[in-house]
């Protein structure tokens, strides 16, 4: 549903789209997400921000914590998942209607994941992802 700015979905509907990404991966990618958690939050905390060293106002779509697959080393085990959290509510107020919605969540979901890879935002600016 859209009404004005932004587009409002209840947290199933928007948990839904975040599903169709993940279940839309490739095979060859998708084998290698065996120890991440992907979640949903509506914002992201003020902690939060404060280590990706934003401040309070700037706009955080998603958030991978964890050690990218690039930088395990041989004895990496025995550890919690590695998290992807994607924010409901600064991605629906980008929105212009659910379409739109359903691009962002994609491109934020792939993101997060190219860090769980090791690629670096840097690299994604690189490649054209940004």
């Amino acid at each position: 549903m859209s009404s004005g700015r932004g587009v409002h979905l209840s947290r199933d509907e928007f948990e839904a789209l975040v599903v169709e990404v993940l279940d839309g991966l490739p095979e060859d990618i998708a084998r290698h997400l065996q120890n991440v958690e992907v979640v949903v939050a509506w914002a992201p905390t003020p902690d939060q921000l404060r280590r990706v060293g934003l401040s309070r106002g700037q706009t955080l779509l998603g958030l991978y914590e964890g050690v990218p697959l690039t930088e395990r080393g041989h004895f990496y085990g025995l550890v919690l998942p590695d998290k992807i959290t994607i924010f409901q509510g600064p991605l629906q107020q980008m929105a212009r209607d659910v379409d739109d919605l359903r691009y962002l969540v994609r491109r934020t979901v792939l993101h997060e994941l190219a860090h769980h890879f090791g690629i670096s935002d840097e690299r994604l600016r690189e490649l054209g992802a940004y």
